[in-house]
């Protein structure tokens, strides 16, 4: 029982963390500096289109991440998607981030508890 509450907990938080920043913080701009960010890694002609684009795929690995459909790739895309992200907005725009380089820490802790919702706590995914 404890074990289920503990799942839970780590599967809906993950899934809000994608929500989160796919709908409120990309498609609806209620966070601006992330249209910033990506102008200022892909150009200022796209990025408002391009922030969407982005937004609307964080809210699809959310649905997908929930579905449990192939969970073992979805582990090693979010991994992978967030990593690459926050490498290339470390070295490229650390001025725009939230907490500077220090976003790279949170970052890393995400990436753990994806790690450990997946290979820990989901045993029977594995």
């Amino acid at each position: 029982m404890q074990k289920n509450i503990i799942q839970n907990i780590f599967k809906y938080s993950i899934a809000t963390v994608w929500i989160t920043n796919g709908l409120i913080c990309k498609v609806l701009n209620f966070v601006p500096r992330h249209e910033q960010i990506v102008a200022r890694i892909l150009g200022d002609e796209f990025s408002r289109p391009l922030t969407i684009l982005i937004g609307i795929s964080e809210i699809g690995m959310a649905i997908w991440f929930l579905s449990g459909i192939k969970s073992r790739l979805n582990t090693i895309a979010q991994i992978g998607i967030v990593a690459t992200m926050n490498i290339l907005e470390f070295i490229l725009v650390p001025d725009l981030l939230l907490w500077g380089k220090l976003n790279s820490m949170f970052a890393f802790l995400f990436i753990i508890a994806v790690y450990f919702n997946h290979f820990h706590l989901n045993k029977k995914a594995v």
